[in-house]
């Protein structure tokens, strides 16, 4: 039995079983909740409505530091529009070659489509992308209408960067020809209209989703921020991610 798309709001392939699993408690995010990316949140947005309306709109590759709100944007973005018939299906990566077919199956129907792909991100040796290439810009049959992708990386080209790759790399009448390794990586990331980085926030940025996660804290405010800051420094990274993590084992503390 195939999915409900007018009730159910996302999904999640299972290679094992061959099938699109429902996914009926979601991850209730709000985009209000996500501190610090102001400008990430606009762009994917206008992206995304765009995509609703039935206008072009590109694939989107989020990258950048670990913990800095990539995939909570991307599920944020869901919640948001997903009662104007946005919907969601996770693949992994590594099963990616699936992917055809699970495009197949929702290529017609009327509600539009974004997969999603977490820590999106391959080996020199992996050529599980490839596939990627036909589901992007197609082949003999053009792109669904209805689908788009968003992928979260760590890295801005998807693969590995190896010094040894530039070293090919030549001038040619003053214009620069990338080696043939170098074309490759960078062919990958550009079939994604949409580029967005994503940084670790400096202290002050920390500091403000911390006090989001604490909207009615009532104790020494200069001792909470100072539990925070060394709370990141033992894990060597201020990201939404670790803010989080200090607001998980700080009320529990608070107990």
């Amino acid at each position: 039995m195939g999915i409900d798309w007018n009730h159910i709001h996302a999904a999640i392939w299972r290679q094992q079983t061959g099938i699109l699993r429902p996914v009926k408690a979601i991850d209730p995010i709000t985009m209000s909740s996500l501190i610090g990316i102001d400008r990430q949140k606009d762009e994917l947005v206008k992206n995304t409505e765009r995509f609703i309306a039935h206008k072009p709109a590109n694939n989107a590759l989020l990258w950048g530091a670990r913990g800095t709100g990539k995939s909570s944007l991307i599920k944020a973005i869901l919640n948001e529009y997903k009662s104007d018939g946005l919907r969601l299906i996770e693949v992994f990566k590594n099963d990616l070659y699936n992917l055809p077919y699970i495009v197949d199956e929702i290529r017609e129907l009327p509600q539009r489509f974004i997969i999603y792909c977490d820590d999106f991100s391959f080996e020199a040796n992996e050529n599980s992308y490839l596939v990627l290439k036909t589901v992007l810009e197609g082949s003999i049959e053009r792109p669904p209408e209805n689908v788009l992708l968003y992928a979260t990386s760590n890295r801005r080209h998807l693969l590995p960067e190896y010094m040894k790759d530039n070293l090919d790399s030549q001038l040619v009448d003053g214009e620069l020809h990338y080696s043939d390794a170098v074309e490759e990586k960078i062919s990958l990331s550009d079939r994604f209209g949409l580029w967005l980085s994503f940084y670790q926030a400096n202290k002050d940025g920390y500091l403000e989703i911390i006090d989001s996660y604490f909207p009615n804290y009532h104790g020494d405010k200069n001792a909470l921020h100072e539990a925070a800051k060394m709370f990141a420094l033992s894990r060597a990274s201020k990201s939404g991610r670790t803010a989080k993590q200090f607001y998980n084992y700080y009320s529990r503390m608070d107990e």
